[in-house]
């Protein structure tokens, strides 16, 4: 069974695509966090630097620091190449932000990795934060404040926003991480929560997930077989929506029974896990069971 890595304030990163107008961007903002970026890699730019980072060609030539982990920003056709020059260097973990990568791009990479034993989260992911210590990712840090709650999403924006309502209540949140909006994606809930079971930091786990796929269901079977032990609370976007009809992204299309918003509370529901009606109501679930 392969084991999940995530990042701490030890974590030492490369940007692949920093020269680009959201590495670049990106790199300033987990600067300001503490991120400890020490390399960047776009090929033809090695010389320059970015907001202080050392640009190289490839990873070969930036490994002369010590590297852990990557994050990407790379253009979607180019993309998997980054991610297999971050996996033959054996970084953990490989976030991937970029979106549009095609399935079977990412269905081989994602296998490779898993051979490998390395943590790729996304694509078409947040990436993910360690709140107070290291921010691999483009979440907006402002809405979160350090404490004991993690949070395990497939919506970007719905984690933003429920942060936001955890911290206000007092509660705060450990470690954070967006698996990503496509279809294919390195990490699902399973894997996160066995995590989370073995973090000392967290004490509850919110899932975030929308209807499509099947991810949720599966789960909540994991969860009612006493492999996540801890409480925990869900909200499940899209319970409006119409079957067959697409919602936003790729990863949320509904086929069959399985996949709906109303199959996806009944599984979290029946495994004992409260699930919210609105985002607003996250927080106070969790404070009633932590209480």
């Amino acid at each position: 069974m392969n084991m999940v890595r995530f990042v701490d304030a030890e974590t030492r990163v490369v940007v692949q695509g920093i020269t680009g107008r959201q590495g670049r961007f990106h790199t300033r903002l987990m600067l300001e966090y503490g991120t400890k970026l020490v390399a960047g890699v776009t090929p033809g730019k090695g010389g320059e630097s970015v907001e202080g980072v050392p640009v190289y060609d490839t990873i070969a030539e930036a490994l002369e620091h010590r590297i852990d982990a990557s994050i990407i920003f790379v253009p979607a056709p180019y993309a998997p190449d980054a991610v297999y020059e971050a996996l033959d260097a054996g970084l953990d973990p490989i976030v991937v932000i970029t979106e549009g990568i095609p399935i079977r791009d990412t269905m081989e990479f994602v296998a490779r990795a898993r051979r490998s034993d390395i943590t790729i989260i996304g694509p078409n992911t947040p990436g993910v934060i360690k709140v107070g210590e290291c921010k691999l990712g483009i979440m907006p840090a402002r809405v979160f404040t350090r404490g004991r709650v993690g949070i395990i999403s497939r919506s970007g924006t719905l984690t933003y926003e429920i942060a936001d309502h955890i911290s206000r209540i007092g509660l705060g949140e450990s470690t954070c991480v967006g698996l990503g909006g496509d279809p294919i994606t390195g990490l699902d809930f399973i894997d996160a929560l066995r995590w989370f079971e073995e973090d000392p930091q967290t004490d509850a786990v919110v899932l975030i997930g929308e209807i499509g796929g099947d991810a949720e269901e599966r789960a909540a079977e994991f969860i009612a077989e006493g492999g996540f032990t801890k409480p925990a609370v869900a909200y499940i976007a899209g319970r409006t929506a119409i079957p067959g009809k697409r919602m936003g992204h790729a990863g949320a299309i509904i086929q069959g029974e399985r996949g709906t918003a109303r199959s996806k509370i009944e599984a979290l529901e029946s495994a004992e896990v409260p699930v919210a009606e609105k985002p607003s109501d996250v927080a106070s679930l969790l404070k009633r069971l932590l209480s």
